[in-house]
């Protein structure tokens, strides 16, 4: 997927372990380094594995020779079987055959547990990683992308390491075992089997470039489609409250369209391998054929030795066949790989200074001085922004839609890295302030409130996970939640599905309310926070943050200018400027935008 390039310096990578951050999967070599990574932690059995596999192809090499002496003891002169040669050379075979498949069977058993531990260490990283991401990626990046990319690329990997790996270390044994036997048996007929092998080297090339893009473009699709599915899921009560259900039918089938084209494609290009591998093989097989029965009529080799030669022959090629059956999974492993690799080379969010503070007790004084911020560069979103709030003040931002309210509190909190100038708090630079020790100063509710599949009580606690019972009944209390939570089926242990689908938007929002009272912050942060509760409801809410935001820094977002009208400090922001500053009485003398702004909620004044 190509990387959206917004935002400011959002921090240095420090990537931990195999995470080296700052570079680029880009080549097949550079993928197969990182995955390499990962095995390494699994040396040990690697190296049973290789061990086991290598007396597998001793083994195995052993079949063609055996097989060769056979043929010479059933005829070794014009009239006569060597029965007792004969005899002790398939007792030999039958030894060979049973062997290796128990050595088979080992084998596959290791790398199973293997392959399970390399990928469930890589999507352990890729979701550790993806909780050290600064929030600017996600909003850069559709939720159905990220989900592709834990799912679908890893499940890819997990099958292309599975089938692959015990391949590739089979592979190398038999090619150079073959390669050495065949030489051992006849130089010459080597020399005349090697003209196959820059055949093959072209068409693998080849093909190779073609199927990469193509399967890179089908997982990048796929990441696209279920980014679709995904968002249409979440917002299927809207889709039919529109009647758009053909709407979005539609779409998903032109994106599904495009998918099974490129697949198809992919498949097409990767099949052509396996059809002109077998055409140039057995042109190499015809070869040696014609070549090694005029040395057998000249008397330089028995026929034996010939029957021998097309086995190790078979045996030197049919790694390559191997590989070219399972070409499409290889390709879409790396493809799958790469995608996975570029998450985790994303630029982390601002790793804590050395000597960075861990300060409790939080006064909240804010200040901001020359604030400017941009997603790309010359396009502030932000102007210069300066203010000052003192501890206990309850400063409103209002404004038109996009004009910087919450990228101001987004800043504050630390979710976004500022272009230029400083914010402190109690007069210490944030990034001066261990990252968790800031994230703790503040409380948060927001317009778009979510609660996580669980109980009520489990949701609450988020807020304090350190809080007993006592401490949530008081917070809901508080927030005017306790009422309705008791009249549910089971009270504080009712459980709430992903989103809190079961309560409504209201019920929701109070519960959000009653987890930011029981976290106890220092610096409040209401974001529409009572935009979806009826007016009643919202009066008790005011009443009971009226303690709340005692001896407490509070920022309230609002669009709805009866919640901030009390408020200490109303800031006007307006193309990211702030244009505006004054109590409620003050800037409605002024006549200016907040008076305009009032009149148009409260007079229906057309602006």
């Amino acid at each position: 997927m190509p990387r959206q390039t917004q935002g400011g310096p959002v921090g240095v990578a420090g990537g931990r372990g195999i995470i080296m951050p700052g570079k680029r999967a880009k080549d097949l070599r550079y993928t197969l380094k990182r995955l390499w990574g990962f095995f390494r932690l699994e040396k040990g059995q690697l190296i049973i594995t290789f061990l086991l596999i290598f007396l597998s192809g001793l083994l195995g090499l052993s079949v063609p020779f055996l097989i060769g002496k056979a043929i010479d003891a059933i005829f070794p002169g014009m009239y006569s079987v060597e029965f007792d040669k004969l005899r002790f050379i398939v007792l030999a075979l039958l030894s060979v055959y049973i062997f290796d498949n128990i050595l088979t069977f080992l084998q596959e058993y290791i790398v199973a547990g293997v392959a399970q531990r390399v990928v469930f260490n890589l999507r352990e990283k890729l979701f550790e990683k993806l909780q050290s991401l600064p929030i600017i990626f996600f909003d850069t990046h559709t939720h159905g992308e990220i989900m592709s990319r834990l799912s679908n690329d890893i499940d890819n990997v997990s099958t292309t390491i599975s089938q692959s790996t015990v391949q590739f270390m089979a592979s190398a044994v038999n090619i150079l075992g073959s390669l050495v036997m065949m030489l051992y048996l006849s130089p010459l007929m080597t020399m005349a089997s090697m003209i196959t092998i820059p055949m093959v080297y072209l068409l693998t090339r080849f093909i190779a470039k073609k199927t990469k893009l193509l399967f890179r473009e089908q997982q990048k699709t796929l990441g696209r489609l279920n980014g679709h599915i995904e968002e249409s899921i979440a917002g299927i009560h809207v889709v039919k409250a529109f009647n758009n259900e053909e709407k979005v039918i539609a779409e998903f089938k032109a994106q599904n369209d495009v998918l099974r084209d490129v697949g198809v494609k992919a498949q097409i290009w990767s099949g052509f391998i396996m059809p002109l591998m077998n055409v140039i093989n057995n042109f190499g097989f015809g070869v040696i054929a014609v070549f090694g029965g005029s040395l057998a009529v000249k008397g330089i080799i028995s026929v034996g030795i010939i029957a021998s030669f097309i086995s190790y022959s078979k045996q030197f090629t049919r790694p390559l066949n191997e590989l070219a059956n399972t070409f499409n999974t290889l390709q879409s492993g790396i493809a799958g790989a790469e995608r996975v690799f570029e998450i985790l080379d994303e630029i982390e969010e601002r790793k804590d200074n050395q000597n960075a503070i861990a300060k409790e007790n939080i006064r909240g004084e804010v200040e901001f001085k020359d604030v400017t911020f941009e997603y790309k560069k010359d396009e502030p979103v932000l102007k210069d922004i300066s203010f000052k709030v003192s501890q206990g003040t309850n400063i409103a931002l209002v404004g038109p839609t996009g004009a910087g309210k919450t990228t101001i509190v987004n800043l504050l909190t630390g979710f976004y890295e500022i272009s230029k100038g400083e914010i402190l708090i109690d007069g210490i630079n944030i990034k001066d302030y261990q990252r968790d020790s800031l994230r703790k100063i503040f409380g948060m509710v927001l317009q778009d409130t979510y609660l996580f599949s669980g109980t009520i009580k489990e949701n609450i606690k988020y807020g304090n996970l350190e809080a007993g019972d006592d401490d949530i009944v008081r917070a809901t209390t508080l927030a005017r939640a306790d009422d309705f939570i008791r009249k549910l089926p089971h009270g504080y242990d009712t459980f709430l599905n992903e989103g809190g689908t079961n309560l409504s938007q209201g019920q929701k929002q109070l519960i959000a309310i009653s987890r930011a009272i029981l976290a106890n912050p220092s610096i409040l942060i209401l974001d529409e926070a009572t935009s979806s509760v009826d007016t009643r409801t919202e009066l008790k809410i005011q009443e009971a943050m009226v303690k709340l935001m005692e001896n407490r820094t509070t920022f309230i977002i609002a669009h709805r200018l009866s919640t901030i009208k009390d408020a200490d400090v109303i800031m006007v922001i307006d193309n990211g400027e702030i244009v505006e500053k004054g109590s409620h009485e003050e800037l409605l003398e002024k006549k200016g935008h907040y008076y305009n702004l009032h009149q148009s909620q409260f007079a229906n004044i057309n602006i």
